[in-house]
């Protein structure tokens, strides 16, 4: 075995050579990533809503207002504001007045119930809130147990100039005191305070550094979420990385389409700061549905379309899928779950784009890794290290750096990392050293500097003393001609410890049996890698922007009585 190490920095002749492997970034706020493209772009439209257009002139002048509507309320630097918004145009203005002011933006989840919401405004000490109508009443719930002061309810219809159907749900729909809001002293109109307030505002300037731009909380996956302390600069500096490395994108020319929630990290690094950055129009779609994003490619003509892998799926799998145009896409970067190879190459043909997958994780703001978007890359890989990201393979028992080839845990460490936990310094302590991120993703590199994920270090399977990596065994699931989506899961087993247990969605029309499975997988796998159990559904449970939730289905598992076979 090689015992080349990270410190060669192999993946570098790899580069592009029209990307540099070190930048200079700027100590600002990131709000001026749109008081930049406003100066520049400033007549472009900077938002496609449903048909509604926003110019960079106008959105800045938008959020200049909201940002002057804070201090009115008594809002300040530092200060910890949240935005329970889908991806909508007062998402976009709530979130640069915020910065604008130099608060802290705490992204929140607009699904999350009352228990899930209590429990972050407890934790990030959020003093104001940022909503919908339909959702207001959720936060009303909990504003009392909170340090809430100000609750700022917006409509989808201050803005849509076509029917709300297609977005309100049909509970409030149907329900009319779900819309009705009343307003007080603590509960302000989000139209009525940008009207009351002036467009001009002088942004505060901050220590990129230093101070924190967003609380972005993890999913909870492994335990209570933990809100991560994003600085201007861990933001700042991967919206110059990701944009450098999609060096063909022009500026003030692309389209990025917005299907992901900006709410999410990767969608708010990837679609909106990047786009904000580079003055492209962002193309909003408040919520992922496979038909409206289709006939927003074929109709809109999106040219970036940064996704999760679920959304590929939906896409080439879509019955009408031959009577849209997506020739338009120039590349896409898919992150958040594994990329099966047979949707990448399927997508591909379908548009004559490129599409690529890449490495990120909440942590570090999130993109660490990527293929290279039009030269050489490696299918099944999450590519090679950004710009001034470095990243190496670590024996996880006893921290000694591996050499290539060999399984560990990946350690990463660059300009995109957070500062830390909030309020958590035990935790922050235990994935941060030395500067260096433990990602709890357990991971190889080759001896081109490629590296791959082999699976979450807690979703390691031993069974009968053998270890057993779930996305192997994933892959070989998918690639059956029946099944469309499909998880490998450890299971426990009163013989073997864990067994293999998988999960199958069935592509519509199809039928086969455990015993095809078995056949197909034992042709392809070790014999201990088999899984011993399946179980067919209708969906898999997939957090906002699609990622399958393996540890949902392990914590059913753990629910009932353990089984064995």
């Amino acid at each position: 075995m090689c015992s080349i190490l990270h410190s060669s920095k192999v993946w570098l002749r790899h580069y592009p050579q029209e990307v540099a492997p070190s930048n200079d970034y700027p100590d600002q706020n990131v709000a001026q990533f749109l008081v930049d493209s406003a100066t520049k772009f400033g007549s472009r439209p900077a938002i496609d809503f449903m048909g509604k257009r926003m110019t960079y002139g106008e959105l800045l002048c938008e959020s200049n207002r909201f940002a002057n509507a804070l201090l009115a309320l008594g809002m300040k630097a530092g200060d910890r504001i949240a935005i329970m918004l889908p991806n909508c145009p007062q998402m976009v203005i709530a979130y640069f007045g915020i910065l604008s002011i130099g608060a802290i933006v705490v992204q929140t989840n607009p699904l999350y119930m009352e228990g899930e919401l209590r429990h972050q405004m407890q934790d990030s000490g959020a003093k104001a809130i940022v909503t919908l109508d339909f959702m207001h009443h959720r936060v009303l719930a909990v504003q009392p147990q909170t340090s809430i002061q100000h609750v700022i309810v917006a409509s989808l219809r201050d803005v849509l100039p076509i029917p709300v159907k297609w977005l309100y749900p049909v509970k409030a729909k149907k329900d009319g005191q779900n819309l009705s809001v009343t307003y007080g002293r603590s509960v302000h109109s989000f139209r009525k305070l940008l009207a009351s307030a002036s467009p001009v505002f002088e942004m505060v300037q901050v220590d990129a550094d230093e101070d924190l731009a967003v609380l972005q909380y993890t999913g909870g996956t492994t335990g209570v979420p933990k809100g991560a302390m994003l600085t201007h600069k861990n933001l700042i500096a991967n919206t110059y990385q990701v944009s450098k490395w999609f060096y063909r994108a022009e500026f003030g020319q692309e389209r990025y389409l917005g299907a992901l929630p900006c709410f999410h990290v990767f969608g708010l690094t990837v679609i909106l700061n990047q786009c904000v950055y580079s003055g492209g129009m962002l193309l909003l779609l408040p919520r992922f549905e496979v038909s409206q994003v289709l006939k927003t490619i074929d109709k809109h003509r999106p040219t970036i379309f940064p996704g999760a892998p679920t959304m590929y799926i939906a896409l080439i799998h879509h019955k009408d899928i031959a009577k849209y145009d997506l020739s338009s896409i120039k590349a896409c970067v898919s992150g958040s779950a594994p990329l099966p190879i047979e949707v990448q190459e399927t997508f591909e043909g379908l548009s004559g784009g490129r599409l690529v997958e890449g490495y990120g994780l909440t942590e570090a703001a999130p993109v660490t890794h990527a293929n290279t978007v039009w030269e050489k890359r490696k299918i099944g890989t999450i590519g090679i290290p950004l710009p001034d990201t470095d990243a190496k393979i670590i024996d996880p028992d006893t921290g000694e750096e591996l050499p290539i080839g060999s399984v560990g845990e990946l350690l990463v460490k660059g300009p995109q990392v957070m500062k830390g936990y909030w309020n958590r310094p035990q935790e922050t302590e235990q994935v941060l050293q030395d500067g260096w991120l433990y990602t709890g993703d357990m991971g190889t590199m080759d001896e081109d500097g490629f590296f791959a994920i082999v699976d979450r270090k807690k979703d390691v399977i031993i069974a009968g003393g053998f270890k057993i990596y779930p996305r192997e065994i994933d892959e070989v699931l998918f690639e059956h001609p029946s099944i469309k989506e499909a998880i490998a899961v450890g299971v426990p087993d009163d013989y073997r410890g864990e067994t293999v247990k998988a999960y199958i969605v069935l592509r519509d029309g199809e039928f086969t049996s455990e015993q095809e499975i078995t056949a197909w997988c034992r042709e392809r796998l070790a014999a201990y890698k088999v899984p011993r159990l399946y179980e067919f559904r209708e969906s898999l449970p997939k957090n906002i922007i699609g990622k399958v939730l393996r540890r949902k289905l392990l914590e059913e598992e753990l629910n009932k009585t353990p089984k064995g076979k």
